[in-house]
C-alpha cells in the first residue's frame, strides 16, 4: 500500500465519521424539537407512553406482584421401593 491509497482511505474514515457526527446532531436536534411541540397537560398525560400494557389479554385487571398461583411439590413414596422397572417382553 503506498500513501496515495493510506490518504484516500484516511479521507473515506474522516468523510463517514464526520457524516456520522452531522446525522446524530440532526437527529438528536429534530427529537428535541418534537419534545417541545407537544404540550403536555398532567403528569398522567405525560407518563401515557410508559404506560406498560397487559402482557397477555387474560392479565387484564391483574395487579402488579399479585401472586397466581403457588406450587408446592410434594414428595411422596415410590411404590416401586427401588426394585427397578418390571420389563415385559412379547
Amino acid at each position: 500500500m503506498n500513501d496515495i491509497w493510506v490518504f484516500v482511505y484516511l479521507m473515506g474514515f474522516a468523510a463517514v465519521f464526520g457524516m456520522t457526527c452531522v446525522y446524530m446532531f440532526m437527529m438528536m436536534r429534530s427529537t428535541l424539537n418534537s419534545f417541545d411541540k407537544t404540550p403536555v397537560k398532567s403528569y398522567e398525560d405525560a407518563m401515557r407512553a410508559y404506560k406498560v400494557p397487559a402482557p397477555h389479554p387474560e392479565m387484564e385487571g391483574v395487579k402488579y406482584g399479585e401472586e397466581l398461583m403457588v406450587f408446592n411439590p410434594e414428595e411422596h413414596d415410590d411404590e416401586d421401593e427401588d426394585d427397578g422397572d418390571i420389563v415385559v417382553r412379547t
